[in-house]
């Protein structure tokens, strides 16, 4: 029977190489995607036969026991065997969460199913040269903060996340007021998980920017992860009374990734029904969103 284990950041060296074999590009299947809410959605985890199993609860109702998708070497047919065979020992109802819209179709030559879409939990998937380049009528306004946040800031600095600034960025982030809490995923519960990164971020693949002025220090930063062809933002935080920080962070990010990486897409996660958020990644005009579906299998 498979044997599952809390999910730690002591796990990382074991399950980056099997997440990176995720053909999905939804958030759900990287290392900050699973860690920073491993608490919240109670996130186990098993390795058998270079493919990785997590047990939790389903993203729209955390006292429902759910699963992921397995990912890894093991055809899928014998995966979800050895989840049935799990369930039926343990008593538990064999439930899938976050499943990617590309993956139901494979589900479905397995056995009845039914679905559920999670309609809060789409991720927002963008060109990663559209938002490295904000060329085009549609992002005046954005090229317009950008232009103003320069303006007024002609000595601004980027640089590297890295152990030299974190605690000046810690600092930062400490600083900064709560926003006020939504239905699915508390403020606080984000806080807390931001700071583990923080801490943890010099043993994790991460990539980090920090941009700051000579009047104002650190106005913001961002944290992500490149996996393939998709850059996925997990962390973006800026002062919101700095006018342009905000686009002038997201707009550095991507061009230096679409640079370094050439990566195609980025990744910005969910809204989680959350109004401002919505209009947030909306304004970023993005190419698709990649559905995500609670699955309950006979």
């Amino acid at each position: 029977m498979i044997r599952f284990a809390p999910l730690t950041y002591d796990a990382v060296d074991e399950i980056r190489p099997i997440l990176e074999k995720s053909t999905s590009r939804t958030c759900d299947y990287t290392l900050a995607g699973l860690l920073m809410w491993a608490d919240y959605f109670h996130y186990e985890y098993a390795v058998v036969e270079n493919t990785l199993f997590i047990k939790g609860v389903t993203e729209n109702d955390v006292t429902r026991a759910a699963f992921s998708l397995p990912v890894g070497d093991m055809p899928l047919r014998r995966s979800m065997s050895m989840l049935r065979d799990y369930c039926r020992a343990t008593g538990t109802e064999l439930v899938l969460s976050a499943v990617p819209e590309d993956r139901l179709r494979e589900l479905y030559t397995l056995g009845a199913c039914e679905i559920e879409e999670l309609a809060d939990w789409s991720d927002y998937l963008y060109s990663a040269s559209d938002l490295a380049q904000l060329q085009g009528k549609k992002y005046n306004k954005k090229r317009n903060h950008i232009n103003q946040f320069i303006q007024s800031n002609p000595d601004y600095v980027v640089e590297p996340l890295s152990e030299s600034n974190i605690p000046a960025v810690r600092e930062f982030f400490r600083a900064m007021e709560l926003p006020v809490d939504n239905a699915f995923v508390t403020a606080e519960v984000e806080r807390r998980q931001v700071f583990a990164v923080l801490d943890h971020f010099g043993r994790l693949p991460f990539e980090g920017l920090v941009l700051s002025t000579p009047s104002d220090g650190i106005v913001a930063f961002a944290v992500g992860e490149v996996i393939g062809d998709t850059l996925y933002v997990h962390i973006e935080k800026m002062d919101h009374r700095v006018n342009g920080a905000g686009e002038m962070i997201n707009r550095l990010f991507a061009a230096q990734m679409w640079e370094r990486y050439g990566v195609k897409y980025v990744n910005r996660e969910e809204d989680v029904g959350d109004e401002g958020l919505r209009r947030a990644k909306q304004s970023y005009h993005p190419t698709a969103l990649l559905k995500k579906y609670n699955i309950m299998c006979a």
